[in-house]
């Protein structure tokens, strides 16, 4: 990986009007951001080749330790350039030139404890994060709620899907992130459920263009998120976990040590779909955060239980599908649930060996379930907690 970065300082100007707002635009200057502060309260705005995306939409945080998205004030700037270039062996590029520009603002709240917004756009996408110093004793924030919102005109369109009620349908899985999407609806459409959408989100902002929101680099101190129903005025914003999810085991509010940085909320714009499908933000401005110990390899393969169902879940109907993968030339046959019971370990270790001798190797499913919800289709309670 490459990467060259060119850091130059941005002086303030003189102005107060100044002093309250920063731009930041894409390499080839159509995608552009506004950052402002406006009676003690961060903003920023979008615009794509001259068009508005996302009216002055609201920035910030409430967290244990203060308010973050209110009574803030404009303290500095700085800005860099961005250059890498990163493979991928799998989605939608194996050769990656990445090319942006970065704005960092900081923000002092009322009790003079200061954040830092930033912002890195790219020809067709724009991240944007927070991050927090340590504040002199204090190690340790919780994040209570997100102001962190996206304001979009009242004639754009949505296409999206409902976050699900918890603890609800097939053996109380939900949310699953399979529910039915909403298409070209109005901006105010209410969620089925009442508990706002699912990420990614695809908006149509009239003939202007479109944008698809969502976040990357989430791990393990922080929550991954969704976006709220929208206000009346068209306005959504980041929405945490439910606590009932997860048969309420675990806390919905994301503590970081400090200092500490949030995910990534990402918005990939274009006059038509094509930057949208495109789109490699979600990798840019992340890195991996382990090696492989192995090197994974991708290719065709059967799966039973598509055209079968459970029933197919046997050892001859295995070596049925085992058969058909050699004489396609596929590499690779998946085996679904219930292997552990109806075939057993034993001739599991059989039934692999008779796949490899025919040049063809196994996939076997795993549930992620099994302390929360109601799930018996095996192997459970063996991949669902992070140890």
């Amino acid at each position: 990986m490459k990467r060259q970065t060119i850091l130059f300082a941005l002086a303030l100007g003189a102005s107060s009007i100044w002093a309250q707002q920063a731009t930041v635009s894409g390499p080839d200057n159509q995608l552009k951001v506004e950052v402002s502060v406006d009676n003690g309260n961060p903003f920023y705005s979008v615009t794509y080749k001259g068009k508005t995306i996302l009216e002055k939409s609201p920035l910030g945080f409430v967290a244990d330790i203060g308010d973050f998205s209110k009574g803030m004030t404009y303290v500095e700037q700085k800005s860099c350039s961005i250059e890498e270039d990163y493979k991928l062996d799998r989605i939608k590029h194996s050769e990656v030139k990445y090319r942006a520009n970065e704005l960092t603002v900081t923000l002092e709240n009322a009790d003079k404890k200061p954040i830092e917004v930033t912002f890195r756009v790219s020809d067709n996408d724009i991240a944007f994060r927070y991050g927090m110093p340590r504040y002199g004793e204090t190690g340790s924030i919780v994040i209570e709620k997100e102001a962190t919102g996206f304001d979009f005109p009242s004639y754009t369109t949505v296409f999206l899907t409902p976050q699900s009620t918890p603890m609800i349908g097939w053996k109380r899985t939900k949310p699953s992130y399979e529910e039915e999407y909403i298409t070209d609806a109005p901006l105010t459409t209410r969620s089925q459920f009442g508990e706002g959408f699912t990420f990614p989100g695809l908006f149509r902002i009239g003939n202007d263009g479109w944008a698809l929101v969502s976040e990357t680099g989430v791990d393990s101190r922080y929550c991954a998120s969704h976006l709220s129903d929208a206000t009346p005025e068209g306005l959504f914003t980041i929405a945490f976990p439910m606590p009932e999810e997860n048969n309420g085991n675990g806390t919905v509010t994301p503590g970081l040590a400090l200092p500490g940085i949030t995910p990534w909320r990402t918005i990939t714009v274009g006059d038509n779909l094509k930057p949208i499908v495109e789109t490699t933000v979600p990798w840019d401005v992340v890195k991996p955060l382990y090696t492989s110990e192995h090197t994974y390899q991708y290719g065709k393969g059967t799966w039973s239980w598509l055209v079968w169902q459970d029933a197919s879940i046997n050892y001859d109907d295995q070596v049925k599908f085992i058969d058909l993968a050699a004489t396609m030339g596929f590499k690779y046959t998946l085996i679904d649930s219930w292997w552990d019971k109806n075939i057993g370990y034993d001739r599991m270790e059989e039934l692999i060996k008779y796949a490899q001798s025919k040049n063809v190797d196994v996939f076997l499913w795993y549930s992620s379930s099994g302390y929360w919800n109601d799930i018996i289709q095996g192997p459970i309670n063996k991949m669902d907690n992070p140890i």
